[in-house]
């Protein structure tokens, strides 16, 4: 078990939100780090930054999550922010068919830019869309899954749905390898972050 600091924490665990634009990236870290939603729709430009500190088996984690672009010009300023990640969720849009086929072309960013151990998620989102919106089926989902042998959450930013347990899980992933790891708390040295904001305190999020 990790040593818990003077800080107040066992882990400092920094994640990363990848996927295509308006998949719901923003609204997922905003509905898991404030318990709200928002409608309105405004496109991330580069990153944003969260913190928030939960508590996993009984240790402190205090997260720091990060929400990349999804558009392509961005990508050149996101790929930095790979390095030195913990854990990655990947998400696509349930009812596009589209930023579920980039999946893949997502894994092989991974690929080439994170480390090597680092643990990953696959999440379908807006799953409250009506039947006769949705493109992509949770089997489809799972199945894809399931090929990159990666957990698969179907989660809803708007509707509250399965948002908790996606973040929960990758960071529960994350702990349970650093701590078989023996790893030391906090990313790695080298890794450029600003510091440490209060709770809640954020820039204004997309949908």
């Amino acid at each position: 078990m990790a040593a818990q600091s003077q800080r107040g924490y066992n882990y400092l665990v920094k994640l990363l939100l990848i996927g295509d634009s308006a998949v719901g990236k923003s609204s997922l870290l905003l509905r898991f780090s404030d318990a709200s939603f928002s409608s309105s729709f405004i496109t991330t430009i580069g990153i944003d930054f969260q913190i928030k500190s939960i508590e996993i088996d009984g240790l402190k984690v205090k997260l720091q999550i990060w929400d990349t672009a999804g558009q392509e010009r961005f990508k050149t300023i996101t790929t930095a922010y790979y390095r030195g990640a913990m854990g990655i969720l990947l998400v696509y849009d349930v009812s596009s068919r589209a930023t579920f086929d980039h999946v893949k072309d997502w894994i092989r960013q991974i690929e080439q830019h994170a480390e090597e151990n680092v643990n990953k998620i696959l999440v379908g989102n807006k799953s409250d869309v009506p039947a006769e919106m949705r493109q992509v089926t949770y089997e489809e989902g799972k199945a894809l899954a399931a090929e990159y042998n990666l957990p698969f959450y179907e989660t809803s930013a708007k509707a509250d749905l399965e948002v908790t347990e996606a973040f929960e899980g990758i960071t529960k992933d994350v702990v349970d390898r650093l701590g078989k790891e023996g790893a030391r708390r906090g990313p790695k040295p080298g890794i450029n972050l600003p510091r440490d904001k209060p709770d809640g305190n954020k820039k204004k999020a997309c949908c």
